[in-house]
């Protein structure tokens, strides 16, 4: 059972935090948390990736960029990045994470979910796209493993 899920991406800023947000909007029951690789610790949702939510009704408010580290990713389930790298850096800090650590876009065709970080609004709102699609995925594969 996947009851506690992280989602990985880089800054921990932008796709990261939409993605948890997105999740458990989906899946309540679960707890999701969001962290990055070389994340801008302590630092709200950009501004851009919180608008783009916020016009799709969900709230980025109160977020605060973490940093991943080996020890925290023993405490999850299941982890899910937003590139391939992501899951090789990952696999780098703890070996033993292989097993558990897969693609957001894994149900969209191992899809990769670009970084908007300092691009365009349409460049955020494609991401939100993309991450609400896989997330509505994620939720419903999560909602059959349960039961």
């Amino acid at each position: 059972m996947f009851n506690k899920i992280l989602v990985v991406c880089v800054g921990n800023i932008c796709r990261s935090p939409t993605g948890e947000r997105l999740l458990k909007n989906y899946q309540p029951a679960l707890t999701v948390d969001s962290a990055g690789l070389g994340a801008l610790v302590g630092k709200g949702a950009d501004e851009r990736a919180a608008n783009v939510a916020l016009d799709h009704n969900l709230s980025l408010d109160g977020h605060s960029a973490r940093q991943v580290s080996g020890r925290m990713c023993r405490e999850y389930d299941l982890i899910l990045t937003m590139e391939k790298r992501h899951i090789h850096a990952l696999c780098e800090i703890a070996p033993e994470m292989r097993g558990k650590v897969m693609l957001f876009g894994h149900w969209d065709n191992e899809r990769e979910i670009p970084d908007p970080y300092r691009k365009s609004r349409e460049a955020f709102e494609a991401v939100y796209t993309l991450l609400d699609q896989s997330a509505r995925q994620w939720a419903q594969a999560l909602k059959a493993q349960q039961g």
